[in-house]
């Protein structure tokens, strides 16, 4: 099993742009938050690409806003209490699994099982758990 951790708040795919004249493009800050942890992941796989089928697990960790009381904080970070704002959870995954493609798969259609969460911590991050089966 191949386990990455990319710190920092998770960012959502975002959809991308079509001016009336030009080509498609993404806006910020999306563009940047998928070439940091592409580089973040080069870093931490350094193996070959995988070819077959994979079950990718992806657990995100956003920050706890600043804005709440000290008992909802609490709950919160105990779990009691789950994300359920935006950005979507789809989205996350999108973003990630993306950044991962050509680094650590081929291709996103390789996926064929998936398991994701949202989750509050004292430290934001995003934890891939990747299994070829």
């Amino acid at each position: 099993m191949i386990k990455i951790i990319i710190p920092g708040e998770p960012v959502a795919a975002s959809r991308p742009q079509v001016p009336r004249f030009g080509s498609a493009y993404y806006k910020e800050p999306y563009n940047t938050y998928k070439k940091t942890i592409r580089k973040m992941i080069k870093k931490q796989y350094t193996g070959k690409q995988i070819s077959g089928a994979l079950h990718v697990r992806i657990m995100f960790y956003r920050s706890v806003q600043k804005s709440v009381s000290k008992v909802e904080r609490a709950r919160k970070l105990s779990d009691v209490h789950r994300p359920t704002e935006r950005p979507d959870i789809d989205n996350l995954f999108k973003a990630v699994t993306d950044a991962c493609t050509g680094v650590v798969w081929h291709d996103d259609n390789q996926i064929v099982s998936t398991n994701s969460e949202k989750h509050y911590a004292e430290e934001p991050r995003v934890e891939i758990y990747v299994e070829e089966i």
